[in-house]
């Protein structure tokens, strides 16, 4: 029963998801660090280097694309993530990034508004999309 349990644990964390950073192809960076990528996830960020307005697409809170993403690629909780959305929406300094409803969805829209980033499980079909790699 111990190794059956074991050997279920094992093949459950081997499981797990794993996302990509992905922006629109005209998105004039290759890479972002950890820093920066926050920047633009808590909406300090708001145009890209070129001048072109950033804009954030994210699913779901429940979603486990979207946990996976915030605790894997921005390095924090999802709670702190929506306290920071709270925040500035609440106080009038800006507003929250637009919530898709799928992963498919996330797709469609990043490859086709000039400007977009957002966050896929890791695919082979990435064709439309521009992977971002971050950085420490």
């Amino acid at each position: 029963m111990k190794i059956k349990l074991v050997a279920a644990a094992v093949l459950w964390t081997g499981c797990a998801l794993a996302t990509e950073v992905v922006t629109h192809p005209a998105v004039p960076m290759d890479q972002l660090t950890v820093t920066q990528l926050r920047g633009i996830y808590s909406m300090r960020q708001q145009n890209w280097p070129d001048g072109t307005a950033v804009r954030v697409f994210v699913l779901p809170a429940k979603n486990p694309i979207h946990q996976t993403f915030t605790k894997e690629k921005l390095q924090m909780f999802p709670y702190q993530l929506d306290r920071i959305w709270q925040k500035i929406t609440y106080s009038g300094l800006g507003a929250a990034p637009v919530v898709l409803t799928s992963e498919q969805q996330m797709r469609e829209m990043v490859a086709t508004t000039e400007g977009a980033i957002g966050y896929i499980e890791n695919s082979d079909e990435l064709s439309k999309l521009k992977v971002i790699r971050v950085t420490q």
